[in-house]
């Protein structure tokens, strides 16, 4: 076996005599974990000025010297019984560099163990976690904290071994999944990142990304009387479900639909996640399964693979088929994963209406912005949950799916697919996934960022100024296409749920409407100043400051000076420019993990996606200087 395959005891651990199913929960695994989880607490909590940290040594002061080099810091529990000293050092955008190894925690003057349970419950009160919040977020802690003790037992290709590829470029799909799988830490600035709430031990080996595991989904014919499926213009239900299933496989499930005395025109039929419908659909939908509304047909042929937002398959039988996203009552970094049957009406004409204005926009052609479309959606209406559940609980999001493209027909010969998550990648040596890119690369990591920055950041900000149009564009929601191990095109997914137009530069044709959303002009910028900036530069930057391979000077004024350029082809754009200053002094700290300890279930109303959001005060731009 090599390093780059994932051992078979992932699935179905081999308990043995003593019939132990958790053996990655030692003390040692654990330890590691807490300290590693620590040490983020720390890292966010004070990046959004939650903890109020106190300088050690000579000449402290209250607070942090930015900018400057390592210093010591300590921060005290609520009633100041509890603290934890470390070092760090302060990066740009105010991002905390600490040092895991540096962490000591003492309790009424006695050394103890780092302890991120503990550590939760004693800066509950600084934290404004509410009491009937406490006890899920602190499971929520506790799965990321079994989730990172897993990940060390399993084991991981080293970030080299990912840049290079598990089959050396041969096949794109299993390197692609090879990536996929081999990530560790989730989304960078979240502390709870890994909840799951839901899955027990043998759902986590069947289901979780980082297992790898193949899985093959549950089918059902839902009446069509209740559902609605939709599509991309020219492709209609038959041809959709023939290119998926194929033709044996449809004609096997309607011959099982006509054993139920039913006929199977009436039906359509849906993928289910095998979760879902051994834990929700079973007794939650039991009415709609004994009245024949849904009728359970087994599982399909094909072969998945679940993604980093884990309720999204990659097909490994034939990778050129469309993923299948399925609904999931599984809690997760402050959503229920469900899917919602109203969203799904829209999604395929969203999509359309996006890669129509890809396609016919020349700066994004030149970059190779592209993106790939879910091109059919199938949505349940539940009439028992409608009826007794407000608009947008997760009672009326439970049993919905859709398709979206495969990546895959994108790719030229010789090119390679990666989430670009990887670029955040720090393997369990300590070498960032972004330095293997570089050093397989040939190029000076200064080349390499601005073939980078050209490929993901420009088009993100044309999109701004041109269309006053944002992307949710985090790691796990785009697609790097690299060749020799550099970013050459950017590929955006997850359309329908996750864009939005802010303002009045586009007409809207009323199927898609539901994309628009009031945003107040000044935090139009956001969309590049936060999602981008904040939640990843903000990290990779650090990285390459951290690994030696870039200055901050270097990696911001990289980013600028491909903005500068842009900038410099639009002259058209020039009010844009000044309306959404990207080189303004500074811009609001919108913080992502206030919005956590708020409400840990539902962190927003995706209807109103700036109503709540949670502001610190105001964060220095590091593109100012270079303006």
């Amino acid at each position: 076996m090599t390093t780059l395959e994932i051992p078979a005891s992932a699935g179905s651990v081999n308990t043995g005599s003593t019939g132990n199913t958790v053996p990655h929960l030692s003390p040692e695994r654990w330890a590691a974990a807490n300290r590693h989880l620590v040490r983020k607490a720390l890292a966010e909590f004070l990046h959004e000025r939650i903890l109020e940290p106190q300088r050690l040594g000579t000449g402290a002061g209250p607070g942090p010297d930015h900018l400057a080099g390592p210093a010591a810091y300590v921060v005290r529990s609520d009633d100041g019984l509890t603290a934890y000293s470390f070092t760090a050092r302060v990066l740009q955008l105010e991002h905390w560099s600490v040092d895991p190894a540096s962490i000591r925690c003492t309790r009424s003057g006695e050394d103890a163990a780092p302890d991120a349970l503990r550590f939760i419950t004693e800066f509950r009160d600084t934290l404004g976690i509410r009491e009937e919040m406490l006890p899920v977020y602190l499971e929520e802690i506790s799965s990321t904290l079994a989730g990172h003790a897993y990940k060390q037992w399993l084991g991981q290709p080293s970030a080299q071994e990912l840049a290079a590829g598990v089959t050396g470029g041969a096949d794109v799909a299993a390197d692609f999944q090879a990536i996929e799988r081999s990530m560790t830490e989730g989304h960078p600035c979240f502390v709870a990142n890994n909840g799951r709430l839901g899955f027990g031990i043998s759902d986590y080996r069947a289901f979780a990304p980082e297992t790898g595991e193949p899985v093959r989904l549950e089918w059902i014919g839902v009446h069509r009387s209740r559902a609605v499926f939709t599509a991309s213009a020219g492709l209609n239900y038959r041809a959709h479900l023939e290119a998926e299933l194929g033709a044996p496989a449809l004609a096997s499930f309607d011959a099982e639909l006509r054993a139920q005395s039913v006929d199977p025109d009436e039906y359509f039929l849906m993928p289910v996640h095998p979760w879902q419908w051994e834990n929700k659909l079973t007794v939650t939908f039991a009415a709609e399964i004994a009245q024949q509304h849904l009728i359970p047909l087994g599982t399909g042929e094909d072969s998945y693979q679940a993604q980093q937002s884990i309720r999204t398959f990659f097909n490994t039988s034939t990778p050129a088929k469309s993923y299948v996203k399925t609904a999931m009552s599984v809690l997760n970094m402050g959503f229920m994963r469900g899917l919602s049957p109203q969203y799904m009406k829209a999604t395929p004409a969203i999509n359309d209406w996006l890669q129509a204005l890809i396609l016919s926009d020349n700066a994004l052609q030149q970059r190779g912005l592209a993106m790939i479309s879910e091109i059919a959606a199938i949505g349940y209406h539940n009439g028992y949950y409608e009826a007794a559940s407000a608009k947008g609980s997760p009672y009326r999001k439970m049993l919905s799916a859709l398709w979206r493209e495969s990546p895959l027909p994108l790719v030229a010969e010789g090119r390679q697919l990666a989430t670009m998550a990887s670029l955040l990648h720090v393997d369990a040596a300590g070498k960032p996934m972004v330095s293997a890119l570089m050093e397989r690369s040939g190029l000076e990591p200064v080349q390499w960022l601005r073939r980078y920055f050209e490929a993901y950041l420009v088009p993100l900000v044309h999109c701004l100024y041109k269309y006053e149009l944002a992307f949710m564009p985090h790691g796990e929601n785009v697609i790097l296409v690299l060749e020799d191990g550099v970013p050459v095109q950017a590929i955006m997914k997850d359309i329908a749920e996750e864009i939005v137009v802010m303002g009045d530069r586009l007409d809207l044709p009323p199927e898609v409407a539901r994309i628009k959303a009031d945003i107040p002009d000044g935090e139009k910028v956001l969309a590049i100043f936060t999602d981008v900036f904040d939640c990843i530069f903000r990290f990779l930057g650090a990285l390459l400051v951290e690994d030696g391979k870039a200055g901050e000077d270097e990696f911001w004024g990289t980013a600028a000076a491909a903005i500068r350029e842009y900038q410099a082809e639009h002259p058209e754009l020039a009010g844009q420019f000044a309306r959404h200053d990207l080189f303004a002094p500074d811009f609001e700290l919108s913080c992502l993990n206030r919005l956590q300890l708020r409400n840990n279930q539902q962190m927003l109303d995706l209807t109103d996606p700036s109503g709540g959001l949670q502001m610190a005060g105001r964060l220095a731009n590091p593109l100012a200087r270079f303006a």
